[in-house]
């Protein structure tokens, strides 16, 4: 008490500090640079000249769109500049900022070829390398109110739930650009803005906005504003889309970020509050770095007396100790309590049941705030339950992609193993794909809807989230609906996590499913991002055809079909009989070319995935004609069962869909 006493004093004494140092008519501006000293140019030359058209031009193009990019010279001598303001902006304002931002790059980052200045208005970049359509997530800028939410661990969720869903929509709006307002309580709104330059592609954009929301603490700031030199992130809980900072002003956070290091050959000013643009920016740092650290030093004194005062903790919970295991967010946020789930779900009645897999019942339910959820109740009776719901929470809490299920908590009371997740009307795509007494048939655009989809959520996996994430259970019935149709990929209870330099791992524990597992993991337990393309092969031509990989009396499976047609030059035969002929013929061909060519028996000559979205955009496939797939068998090999019965055919089909659809650890306990 008497450090807290201490601190208040001290933090009140700052105040009247800071109130007569700067006074309150000041305008408070929030600023970061970026300089690049690999490399400079001398005053007077070429360079100099191509950047001051360069500047001239961005200031002067700026108001008209929001944004502008620009390149000036050529060889050693060319500029590329870009300006983009924050979306919502009138035209006047834009235009302010930009010459702003001109005006002080010059200053900031005199003689230097590479340089950055942001504000909370706009951004202005040049640089005598190409650099568009490249991200850079790193933050130069934080601000936050000195000020938590009444229930931190809930508004932390309402946060994180805005934030996915305006980066979604930002990354796939043309503008790159997004806000929205949620209802956190009966009386009180939280507003989000997000934003990506506008030349970043949609992954690119997503994977920015991703990155930088990792450095929002948990502590339940009610505000908080994240700017890199990509992508900028902002919540408030008063609607600021047009407004400027309210007061009280907001602490800029210390730089450099803990866990972060700057870019080599850079220096960087971060969080520079400047209120005549003469202040010395030292004396900032002195104000605002020594209440923080007393602060922290408050802070963590607290925590040291209530973690040796604390004497039991709720079973399992430190089991996922490591949820956020890049430091950044706490697993508290995602603790969802169990009283809550059993009133969401009527206290898991049947009627509420969506399904059960070799996990357990999955059912719907609906939080307090009307969001409606998919609550998986892992068995109690499964040996591997808490570890494979550890695996599932670690990596899903950390993916955000339109193209994955999104977790919303976890809960681990009273022995139960309980996972939420958002809750997708459309429910599974072997519903609608084999399901019987199907609802309404999916049209080709659908089908090649969610065939892209599933790819670009593997791509994610594989090459653009933080770490590689080899999924190893792909198949239809991990595949789900939104209300839109969008593929979304779910069920990471087996996935395994590699460093950036790892492909591939083994394993002793073959788990997965029949028909949808590479040849070289069922045989041998290796696995890589090779083995999920053969399960997304497997995927694409069940789409195709509309048919499951069991359904095959003269085969033994799906891809020994599909190759005799290709071979025969009768693939068109493959499509599923319930498109009649509403589709383009070119893109077929190019879907079946794509499913065989992930199916082949050798793992090195299947395509990544990132070569197959590349070929799902193109109007045209140069890529080698596929060998043989893995598990061939010849239709003559069949000859025997054309002497049994259409019901012993019946059966057997029957039977070889039940093994189907059981995973390998469940049949063969190791």
């Amino acid at each position: 008490m008497k450090f807290l006493a201490l601190y208040v004093s001290y933090f009140l004494l700052i105040s009247c500090i800071l109130q007569i140092y700067y006074p309150a008519k000041a305008q408070t501006i929030y600023s970061f640079s970026n300089c690049n000293t690999a490399a400079n140019y001398s005053s007077g030359s070429v360079y100099e000249q191509n950047l001051n058209l360069t500047l001239t031009s961005l200031v002067a193009n700026a108001s008209q769109t929001g944004y502008y990019i620009t390149s000036i010279g050529q060889n050693n001598d060319v500029v590329y500049g870009l300006v983009q303001c924050r979306g919502a902006l009138s035209k006047i304002d834009c235009q302010v900022c930009a010459n702003m931002a001109a005006t002080e790059i010059r200053q900031f980052c005199f003689s230097k070829k590479e340089a950055s200045v942001g504000y909370l208005n706009c951004l202005l970049q040049y640089s005598d390398r190409r650099f568009f359509s490249t991200f850079d997530s790193f933050p130069r800028l934080t601000l936050y109110y000195n000020q938590t939410a009444n229930d931190p661990v809930f508004f932390r969720s309402q946060v994180d739930n805005l934030v996915n869903n305006l980066s979604s929509n930002a990354a796939s709006n043309p503008s790159k650009f997004a806000i929205g307002v949620t209802n956190y309580t009966d009386s009180k709104d939280l507003y989000g803005m997000t934003q990506c330059i506008q030349d970043l592609s949609e992954n690119s954009c997503l994977t920015c906005l991703q990155q930088i929301a990792s450095y929002v603490p948990p502590d339940g700031f009610v505000g908080y504003t994240l700017i890199s030199e990509s992508c900028f992130l902002r919540y408030e809980i008063y609607s600021f889309f047009l407004s400027p900072i309210q007061h009280p002003p907001p602490l800029a956070a210390p730089f450099p970020f803990p866990n972060s290091t700057p870019f080599p050959n850079s220096t960087t000013t971060g969080g520079t509050n400047k209120t005549t643009g003469k202040e010395k920016i030292s004396k900032t740092i002195v104000i605002i770095v020594i209440p923080l650290l007393l602060g922290l030093l408050v802070v963590a004194t607290s925590c040291a007396c209530f973690l040796l005062g604390k004497k039991t903790r709720r079973s399992g919970v430190d089991y996922l100790s490591d949820v956020r295991e890049d430091g950044n967010n706490s697993r508290d946020a995602l603790l969802i309590g169990l009283n809550t789930l059993k009133v969401a779900t009527s206290n898991f009645s049947i009627a509420y049941k969506l399904g059960e897999g070799g996990f357990g019942p999955v059912y719907k339910g609906k939080l307090p705030d009307g969001q409606d959820i998919a609550v998986k109740r892992l068995s109690r009776s499964s040996g591997q339950g808490l570890a494979e719901l550890k695996t599932e929470v670690i990596l899903v809490a950390k993916l955000l992609h339109r193209n994955l299920v999104r977790l919303l908590g976890f809960c681990l009371e009273d022995e139960e193993k309980l996972l939420v997740y958002e809750y997708l009307p459309n429910g599974s795509l072997d519903k609608i794909l084999f399901g019987q007494g199907r609802t309404f048939s999916l049209e080709w655009e659908r089908r090649f809807k969610i065939i892209v989809g599933i790819a670009r959520g593997l791509l994610y996996l594989h090459e653009d989230s933080q770490l590689r994430i080899i999924h190893r259970d792909l198949k239809a019935s991990n595949i789900l609906l939104d209300e839109d149709m969008n593929p979304k990929i779910s069920d990471f209870g087996l996935a395994k996590l590699f460093g950036e330099s790892q492909t591939h791992g083994n394993t002793n524990r073959i788990s997965g499913t029949f028909g949808y597992m590479a040849p070289e993991y069922a045989k041998t337990g290796k696995f890589s991002t090779k083995s999920d393309a053969f399960s997304f092969g497997v995927l694409v031509l069940e789409i195709i055809t509309g048919r499951k990989n069991s359904s095959f009396r003269t085969f033994s499976n799906l891809q020994s079909y599909a190759w005799q047609h290709w071979a025969n030059g009768t693939s068109l035969e493959l499509l599923d009989p319930s498109l009649g002929d509403q589709w383009p013929r070119y893109e077929v061909l190019k879907c079946i070319h794509i499913g065989l060519l992930c199916v082949q028996e050798a793992a090195a000559e299947r395509p990544t995935m990132s070569e197959v979205v590349m070929m799902l955009n193109s109007y045209t496939i140069t890529s080698a004609v596929p060998s043989q797939p893995a598990f061939y068998v010849r239709q003559e090999s069949s000859a025997n069962s054309q002497n049994l019965t259409a019901s012993e055919l019946d059966m057997l089909a029957e039977a070889a869909q039940s093994v189907n659809d059981v995973t390998v650890s469940e049949l063969y306990p190791r």
